[in-house]
This record gives structure tokens, sequence and C-alpha cells, in this order.
């Protein structure tokens, strides 16, 4: 089997991540903050190493302000309806997730916020972070509170300039939320130098960690208002949920062995190291598309954009059809609309979508002869 759909969740994980999930469920399976026995307080320390590094990976000095959840979509939930207010408005990039054009079409269609869509210029191989900044300025409004941007597309190699957008953010005295549902792990992320205020991730992809885990790590004297109550460890007699982060976000038991997971998929990846897993993902990526050239019938979509996703679209075959056909020879990619409508918008492919390769740091050139030989086998029939 040939995975490049790590775009998804990345497989297989490291060795230290599975050892360190069994570890916890055999040896520190307590559940931290509900008790004062010694498996409870074991626990409650892996989970506060594990916002140690997550804060030292960001660029943050609070990890007190790193907030467990499920995954990036539960992260970008709450800061989304935890920090906008009524009668706010937002931008939005056109290369967003379902994760964030839903949230905030509910929110319009409330009649809570209104939005508008920035363009990310993907399609230009001459865009520049002047050129989308020029961009996000002209669409700004009195009432204009938040813009909210993924960092890496998830259908292509589009990056955005989250430096730059955050330091217009700060002239502007504007909430700047980040999705880095696809740069966690590959790209470098300075939370209070890139003036974020809210970074939203998961553990599953870029970072090696089960599926389960993500975070929300807010900047410094960022408090939003709580999506959930109930029990946090603290405070028990209290109507209301604690004030301070972290207890003030995670109500109910958190999912200490995936929280274990990911702790120890960070220190994978800093091990690796960040620019080393990118250029390797963006090398195989480079030699597959050269492989490509000489398939008549395999387009590739916005081939001036290198990194580590690579959107193919084949005209005479359903890009269902072709992911179907891959997986017949032992290649897991993923085909169809990848829950990102407006991304498919923007690109011109939501027609039929299109087949998405996303390798990961092991992928091997052996594996980029593979899937063309069978891309030249399918479109050959």
């Amino acid at each position: 089997m040939i995975y490049l759909d790590n775009a998804a969740t990345s497989f297989p994980k490291p060795a230290a991540v599975t050892e360190a999930v069994l570890h916890c469920l055999r040896r520190e399976g307590g559940n931290p903050g509900r008790g004062g026995h010694r498996l409870s307080m074991l626990a409650a320390e892996r989970l506060y190493e594990c916002r140690e590094e997550i804060a030292a990976l960001f660029g943050s000095r609070h990890p007190e302000n790193v907030i467990f959840t499920p995954n990036a979509t539960a992260a970008i939930n709450l800061a989304l309806k935890g920090l906008l207010r009524q009668g706010d408005h937002v931008l939005i990039s056109d290369l967003e997730h379902n994760a964030v054009w839903r949230p905030i079409c509910r929110l319009a269609r409330e009649g809570r916020i209104t939005y508008d869509l920035f363009p990310s210029l993907a399609l230009r191989p001459d865009r520049t972070a002047e050129a989308i900044c020029q961009g996000i300025e002209a669409m700004l409004r009195p009432n204009t509170r938040m813009v909210v941007c993924t960092h890496a597309s998830n259908i292509c190699s589009a990056l955005m300039p989250i430096r730059e957008i955050g330091a217009l953010c700060r002239r502007r005295g504007l909430l700047f939320v980040v999705d880095a549902a696809q740069s966690a792990g590959r790209e470098v992320i300075r939370l209070e130098d890139m003036g974020i205020h809210a970074l939203c991730a998961p553990g599953h992809k870029g970072l090696f960690g089960l599926q389960g885990s993500g975070f929300l790590l807010l900047g410094d004297g960022i408090r939003a208002d709580t999506l959930m109550e109930g029990g946090s460890g603290v405070h028990s007699l209290d109507e209301a949920m604690p004030e301070d982060p972290p207890e003030r976000y995670e109500a109910g038991t958190p999912a200490t062995p995936a929280i274990a997971g990911l702790c120890a998929g960070i220190r994978t990846v800093r091990s690796i190291g960040q620019d080393n897993i990118a250029k390797t993902e963006a090398h195989f990526n480079r030699l597959l598309e050269e492989r490509l050239a000489d398939l008549r019938n395999i387009r590739v979509i916005c081939p001036h954009l290198k990194g580590s996703i690579l959107l193919l679209h084949a005209p005479r075959i359903p890009s269902e059809i072709l992911g179907q056909e891959l997986d017949r020879r032992g290649i897991c990619v993923r085909a169809g609309f990848h829950c990102a409508a407006l991304a498919h918008r923007t690109l011109g492919t939501v027609a039929d979508g299109a087949v998405r390769i996303s390798p990961g740091y092991r992928s091997e050139r052996s594996d980029a002869d593979a899937v063309w030989k069978a891309l030249k086998e399918i479109t050959m029939k």
C-alpha cells in the first residue's frame, strides 16, 4: 500500500507516538484533575507537558493558553463563536475549509455577523503578500472585527502570508484567527511574532498525533466565551466555568491517551525538523509532477504552487472514479471536494472536484513512480 493522503491524517504514525499512547493506557490511566491520587496526578503532568510542547513549538510564552479539543474544527468553532459579537463583520479567505466557512455562514444566517471573502490570488503565479493584504484592506468596514485565514490550503500548495496579515491586523486593531490544519508541523508559526490571536490545529496531521486530538492556542490576554460547560476539575462548587484557561474551556474528561500521543508526535517533529518535513514532501511532489508531464490526460491544478499537496484532474474521468482506480492499485489518495467548497470554487474545480496527493516525510521516489505508472494505465484505457 502507498499512502498519499497525509492531508487527511498522517499515516503510519511514528513508533514513539504509539509507544506513548500504550504507556499512558498501561501505566498512567488516571483522570487528570479528577482526583488527588498518583495516577490522576501523573495524567495531569502529561497534559501540562503537552501544553508546554505546543506553546514552545508555536512561539507562545503561556502553556496555560493551550486548549485541548477533539480536532481543529472544534478549535475553530470555539474561536469564532467565542470571540465574535453581535454586529461584527468578518473577512475570510476564498480558500477556507468548511470548518471555517460553515460556522461563519451559520452566524451570518442567524443575523449575528456579516462576512466577505478576500482573494487569496491562488490562481495567479505572480501573487504576493502585498497584493493579498491590499485586497484585505480594500474590504475593511468600520465594524470589521476579525480576519480568519487558513495558513495552507487543504487542496493545493497555496500558503497564505500570515505574518503580513497579522501585521495588518495589529495595525488595524483586528482579531486574527489562523487555521493551521495543513501547516502545523510543516511550516514555522510563531504566535506572538505573527500577531495571531487564536491558532487552531489538529493533532493527527502534521504533528503525527492520534485522531481525536487538536488544540486552540490563544494569544496573551485573549478570552473567549465558552461553548460548553461542565466539570473542569477545579472550583467544583461554582455554578459557572472558571475564568482562567485552560480549565475555562475544557469541560469534561480530556482524551489523555491521544494527548500523550500528540506530545510524542510534536517531539518527533522537532527531532526531524519542520523545514526537513516540508522540503521532503515538496520534493516528492516535484518528482511526481515531472513524471506526469508526459501524460496528456492528467492536468495539474495550479502548477505554479510548489509544496506538500498536488492537485490533479483528468478531464475524461470523474475524480471519484480516478481515486477508486488508484485505490484498486494500492494507492491511497483523496478525490472529490475535500470539505472545501470555497477553495474548489476559487480554483475552478467545483464541477467534478479533483484528486489530491499529499505525501508524508517517508514517501519515496518509488512511490511517485508507482503513481505515474498507475495514472498512465488508468488514463490510457
